[in-house]
């Protein structure tokens, strides 16, 4: 109907269609109402108390089946990582927290969750434009969800990061709370914000600077950022993973932790894996299939990464232009999300774009080579670049100004993608503005912390007894 033909429309019409849109329509006073009367089916303080379920499952149990369809030779090397601290097992576990997460209380309101929101699991990158911001930046798990579950496992990891550098019990629970009230005071900014202002909000490194606890501290996180600003493909990266043989350049081999698949780890690797970097061609957007047609395939290789992803297959792909200008791009593979048995199944038919489209939800920005594909073994996999001024914490070092810190940027950068896919203002609302809910989630978080110190007990001692074979790195 043209826009001019809007004038014969009879003005009870109008009156309706006005109705309509005042009816759909809510203030964010309304929804904060409406998000405090949740707290009568379920209060704030029911939040505050970690009891394992009667039927909770043995904590080894879950962690072997996690293993399944990871490669066997490299399961040891996962064990042997998540054996070094109580905080590098929480970061590995996270299948099974989802498991106690969902016998906690929640809201009912969902959002798009990370689905393993722990300390190590944000950090600085580049965007599209280089400017460089902060985020979560590992959204392997990422599915709609309650938002209470991202929230109790980053004030759980505070918790465990305190205990992992030796702070004070307080200290430890202090930093967490500090977190649940950063989130909880970031969330009620957005629920008042504009749509586009909360979809445009970031936080870039200048603001990032000023949260920084005093000036030594902020000349070295200006420092570390200037150097990785400094780093590039050709001069760092390329000389680290490649060399040169013949014509084309190859990824160098270092196994156990880099190595190149053959045989039935690499189906693909006769025609040159051309159906699955057509599959993940076609995921990219059409400006950008044209700058990634520039590049040609050189090689790929297994790439042990992380903790948790640790014998899943992910690899590192070699692309050059003619002007021998490289790209490597990171591809690793996407099973269901950890949150999926408890959440629901996601909408997507391949986990990689599930992963994808959680990212883009979740990030301020993100990497333009973002895209999936689907090996010829039928696995799915997510593509991003390997390295883009990509920065992770050390937390070795940290005194509790750092750590109280840092655990608060990390909670403004939670509240921040939640609000982009959630109801900010009925969060915020349920929420409330007193310490109430700030209390109870750190209260959880010390016990929670508790019972994984409890669960790295148990994967300690199968480990002792031989019924799991560890590898630990030299």
């Amino acid at each position: 109907m043209a826009i001019g033909a809007l004038k014969d429309i009879p003005h009870e019409k109008h009156q309706k269609s006005d109705q309509a849109i005042a009816h759909h329509y809510r203030s964010p006073d309304e929804r904060r109402a409406e998000g405090k009367a949740l707290r009568d089916a379920v209060p704030r303080e029911a939040h505050g108390s970690w009891k394992p379920h009667k039927d909770r499952r043995n904590p080894v149990e879950i962690i072997i089946e996690s293993n399944e369809g990871r490669l066997p030779q490299l399961v040891p090397i996962r064990f042997g990582r998540m054996l070094q601290s109580p905080f590098a097992f929480f970061r590995g576990s996270a299948r099974l927290m989802a498991a106690d997460l969902a016998n906690t209380p929640n809201s009912g309101l969902r959002v798009q969750a990370c689905g393993d929101a722990h300390l190590l699991n944000f950090g600085g990158f580049a965007t599209p434009e280089r400017n460089v911001i902060f985020d979560i930046n590992d959204l392997d798990e990422t599915l709609p969800a309650p938002w209470e579950w991202d929230l109790k496992r980053l004030t759980a990891s505070v918790v465990i990061a305190g205990r992992h550098l030796d702070l004070s019990e307080s200290d430890s629970a202090r930093a967490a709370a500090a977190a649940a009230r950063s989130y909880r005071e970031r969330m009620a900014d957005y629920a008042f914000m504009r749509a586009l202002d909360v979809w445009y909000d970031r936080i870039d490194i200048e603001r990032l600077i000023e949260e920084t606890p005093d000036e030594e501290v902020r000349e070295r996180a200006e420092k570390r950022i200037e150097k990785e600003r400094m780093r590039n493909v050709v001069e760092h990266d390329f000389p680290k993973l490649a060399e040169q043989e013949g014509e084309l350049p190859r990824i160098k081999d270092n196994p156990p932790l880099i190595f190149h698949p053959a045989g039935e780890l690499a189906p693909g690797l006769t025609t040159g894996y051309t159906e699955g970097i057509a599959a993940y061609r076609e995921s990219l957007a059409e400006h950008v299939r044209v700058l990634f047609d520039r590049f040609h395939f050189c090689d790929l290789a297994m790439k042990v990464v992380g903790v948790g992803s640790v014998g899943t297959f992910c690899a590192i792909a070699l692309f050059i232009t003619k002007e021998d200008d490289p790209l490597f791009l990171q591809i690793k593979e996407a099973n269901a999300s950890v949150l999926e048995s408890y959440a629901g199944k996601s909408i997507y038919p391949n986990h990689g774009q599930r992963v994808i489209v959680g990212q883009r939800l979740m990030q301020s920005a993100s990497d333009v080579f973002l895209g999936w594909t689907r090996g010829k073994n039928g696995r799915d996999y997510y593509v991003r670049q390997l390295r883009d001024v990509k920065m992770s914490v050390i937390v070795e070092g940290w005194d509790v100004r750092i750590l109280r810190a840092y655990a608060k940027l990390c909670a403004w950068a939670l509240a921040k993608a939640h609000a982009r896919s959630g109801d900010a203002a009925m969060i915020s609302g349920y929420i409330g503005s007193s310490e109430a809910f700030d209390d109870a989630i750190c209260e959880f978080a010390v016990e929670y912390a508790d019972q994984n110190q409890r669960d790295y007990r148990a994967l300690v001692k199968a480990i002792r007894e031989k019924r799991i074979e560890a590898a630990v790195e030299s």
